[in-house]
């Protein structure tokens, strides 16, 4: 089970890290034209913070846990990372955007299974 949080993690890392990065770097209104619509009805400092802290999680994720140092706070970015996809579902029932749904939910479910993992049986 270890090998398969460390396996869900690093998709995980991946997937908020490339998020995180695209929100970081591009405007809010070429966000928008790529199909994040969302992004229109928060301000441009919102987008930033919101793949700021997507960005954060992606690296708590692992390196923490790969280096030794402090590895309980891959628990907790899990966590956080469980927190933000709990928002974009909200946000995303709100805007009625059924087609978001499925990968938030997704990515909510995964990041609450290294969490469990993480903070019980499989902690380090």
């Amino acid at each position: 089970m270890n090998t398969a949080l460390w396996v869900i993690a690093s998709v995980l890392a991946l997937t908020f890290l490339a998020a995180g990065l695209m929100k970081i770097s591009q405007p809010r209104e070429k966000l928008a034209a790529s199909g994040m619509t969302w992004t229109t009805d928060v301000s441009p400092g919102a987008v930033k913070s919101v793949g700021a802290v997507e960005v954060l999680g992606a690296v708590g994720l692992i390196v923490p846990a790969a280096l030794g140092i402090a590895p309980a706070l891959a628990a907790w970015a899990a966590s956080g990372l469980v927190a933000i996809m709990l928002g974009a579902t909200v946000l995303h029932l709100r805007r009625k955007e059924a087609t978001a749904l499925p990968v938030a939910l997704l990515l909510l479910i995964l990041a609450a299974v290294v969490a469990w993992g993480r903070f019980g049986p499989y902690a380090f």
